[in-house]
């Protein structure tokens, strides 16, 4: 079976915009997202909840925003 190394993976459209919301969760809580992510303990497992918690929050909005503005264009 032959190697694509050249082929970029397939990407979520909102997954950059989640990684977004999820890094300036934790950089204003004080925290070094990349360094947590590394981490293992309750604490640093707690933080990344809650961040991605309040990405998939502020993705919904996003979506509905788009949704509402596109409704009112029809």
């Amino acid at each position: 079976m032959a190697e694509h190394l050249d082929v970029t993976p397939l990407e979520e459209p909102q997954a950059r915009l989640e990684l977004a919301f999820i890094d300036d969760f934790l950089r204003r809580l004080g925290y070094d997202p990349h360094e947590l992510r590394g981490r293992t303990d309750e604490t640093a497992r707690a933080l990344l909840i809650q961040a991605s918690t309040y990405a998939a929050t502020k993705l919904t909005e996003v979506e509905c925003r788009a949704r509402y503005i596109h409704d009112l264009h029809q």
